[in-house]
């Protein structure tokens, strides 16, 4: 007769499968429904105005400028550049590429209480004339129709995030970087999120972004979010508080970004904002316990309860392979090493919040933990 421990054990397992189970499904219904742009995108005829700050980018800026440059079906396009301080030959890089369609503005300093992107975007959206302000950041390499199928997906929209596809080519890359599709193509409802008015229901990533001016700035704009580290979800908050209208989509096709090239620029990138997307020590302390006990603890199970240790294990393989294939990125064999992507982002996390309480947070040689997020 089983003791009442094992029976415990057991109801324990089978929840653990099934709560598994349901975010894997709801991770594969998501990517049926996200949201996805135009192959052959409509001739946009509006002034669109593409926003790029820049701050020693030297390195990376010549291929996302000469994409921009290369866009098609747009020919009312404006390409404004803001050089946010850069001591590499950034601005340099910048002229020797630029046409009559590009403004080269050189950025001032941040005033007290604005961090540095935020007040980068604000400069460039000042200085636009574009009805389209669209948002791309250096790291980000756009395919020739996609800043015309990106203004597409405004439809019924204020604010829209077609997210790139991340390329991840070292080991650490590997690991972290498919996570953020993961996230919240798994944990994230987006047809709810796009239905809803609550703030808090609300996700965008400031690598590619395209919004309507008006709806811009009817949300305040930057300004908005002067403080905020992640300025661009703390945006589509502004535009959901002000009454519009905010999606997110698969930009894989055309759009592709390389974040980081190592494991120390994935380490310092995720350090700098991961205390501010999970708010506070004990709520990181939550989310991260229970990505361990869904995600890490089935691998465990496996020697003492192997059916219920190779579902949760397959299972979260599973989901990783869905989001993947959703969004451009390499599902296999990548996502066979989920567990220990799970115990990485919990370092990542418990490192951010150490290094932000000590108040040693910095990118790029400025501070960015010192204002509210």
């Amino acid at each position: 007769m089983s003791s009442p421990v094992g029976v415990a054990a057991a109801y324990f397992e089978l929840g653990q499968v099934i709560v598994l189970a349901l975010l894997t499904g709801h991770a594969v219904v998501n990517a049926a429904l996200l949201r996805r742009p135009a192959r052959r995108p409509a001739t946009v005829h509006a002034l669109v105005s593409v926003l790029l700050p820049v701050r020693d980018e030297a390195h990376r800026v010549r291929p996302c400028l000469q994409a921009l440059l290369a866009q098609e079906s747009v020919p009312r396009l404006e390409i404004l550049v803001l050089d946010d301080g850069s001591t590499d030959g950034t601005a340099e890089a910048v002229r020797a590429l630029a046409d009559d369609r590009v403004r080269l503005l050189t950025g001032a300093t941040p005033p007290p209480g604005w961090l540095g992107k935020p007040y980068a975007c604000h400069q460039l959206a000042a200085a636009a004339r574009g009805d389209v302000l669209v948002f791309v950041d250096a790291d980000v390499v756009l395919g020739p129709t996609a800043v015309a199928a990106a203004v597409g997906l405004l439809d019924g929209f204020d604010l829209v995030c077609p997210y790139p596809r991340m390329v991840a080519a070292s080991p650490g890359e590997r690991l972290v970087q498919p996570l953020l599709q993961w996230l919240w193509l798994t944990f994230l409802p987006l047809r709810a999120m796009e239905r809803s008015a609550r703030p808090s229901l609300a996700a965008a990533g400031g690598q590619f972004l395209v919004a309507r001016r008006a709806g811009y700035e009817r949300a305040g704009g930057h300004a908005a979010v002067r403080g905020a580290v992640l300025e661009d979800v703390e945006l589509a908050r502004a535009v959901k508080r002000s009454g519009g209208r905010i999606a997110l989509a698969d930009g894989s096709e055309i759009a592709s970004c390389r974040m980081y090239t190592s494991w120390s620029g994935v380490r310092d990138g995720y350090a700098k904002s991961l205390w501010a997307s999970l708010g506070s020590p004990a709520g990181a302390a939550a989310v991260v316990s229970m990505f361990l006990l869904l995600y890490v603890a089935p691998v465990a199970l496996i020697p003492v309860a192997p059916w219920a240790g190779l579902a949760g294990y397959l299972l979260g393989v599973l989901g990783r392979i869905a989001t993947a294939r959703a969004t451009g990125g390499r599902a296999l064999p990548d996502a066979l090493a989920h567990p220990a992507s799970i115990v990485i982002f919990g370092y990542l996390t418990a490192r951010s919040f150490r290094l932000h309480r000590k108040g040693s947070l910095s990118w790029k040689g400025r501070r960015v933990d010192t204002l509210t997020p």
